[in-house]
């Protein structure tokens, strides 16, 4: 029965490599909910982190998750980066280092395009009252 659902998952793929690709995959996304404010990590780091090859973790991406390390990063960041725009007052460029960005102005863009406004204008709007 197992086998049948991992096949299905990874066809061709016998069942403990599909296991390890599930492993580091986890592992993957805990480094990165780890350590997203770190402006140096990158896919050979956390390839690193967790003992294996920069290629094995693009394959547990994108066969686990269907998605990729720059993906990933990104929306840790900006899920990072939207808590603290809600939470309090810092200034965006605070923010903007805080999750892991040198330049606000490049934060600032790829912000935009994740929550469709400006850091700025979502921390404004106004948001549903917890019931």
């Amino acid at each position: 029965m197992i086998r049948c659902a991992i096949s299905a998952v990874f066809p061709g793929v016998r069942p403990s490599t599909a296991e390890r690709r599930r492993d580091l995959y986890r592992e993957a996304l805990e480094v990165i909910a780890r350590r997203h404010g770190d402006p140096d990590l990158s896919l050979g780091r956390v390839a690193h982190e967790i003992a294996t090859s920069r290629r094995q973790l693009q394959r547990a991406l994108a066969e686990v998750g269907g998605t990729t390390f720059s993906r990933e990063l990104q929306r840790a960041r900006m899920r990072r980066a939207s808590q603290l725009l809600l939470a309090g007052s810092l200034p965006v460029q605070a923010v903007a280092g805080a999750v892991g960005y040198r330049q606000a102005a490049q934060f600032a863009k790829v912000f935009r395009r994740h929550y469709g406004s400006s850091p700025s204008t979502f921390r404004r709007q106004p948001r549903p009252l917890a019931a």
